[in-house]
């Protein structure tokens, strides 16, 4: 899936089936569902979710438990405007798998 693709099916009621954990995190919290986002990333132990896991956190300003989660992920803490986090990250997940 291309990215304009990913971002296109954000105007759907559910996620594409068949999308990473990551992805779907992502999925929720381009259309504002904070928690659902959350849920989707919260048992995950890969890297990528670790990942969304840190910009969830930071789009909640808790900026402490965020950096725990790009310790986890291997990533420096972002400072950039949360839209564009979000665009980088799903731009590195939808170019890595489904």
């Amino acid at each position: 899936m291309e990215l304009a693709a990913f971002r296109a099916s954000t105007k759907l009621d559910a996620p594409p089936s068949g999308l990473s954990a990551p992805l779907t995190g992502l999925w929720w919290m381009a259309k504002g569902y904070w928690n659902k986002a959350h849920s989707a990333v919260d048992d995950e132990e890969v890297k990528t979710a670790a990942w969304v896991h840190a910009h969830l956190h930071r789009v909640e300003g808790d900026l402490a438990n965020a950096g725990y989660w790009y310790r986890q992920a291997g990533k420096p803490a972002s400072q950039a405007p949360l839209d564009k986090e979000w665009t980088e990250i799903a731009t590195a997940l939808v170019g890595s798998g489904p």
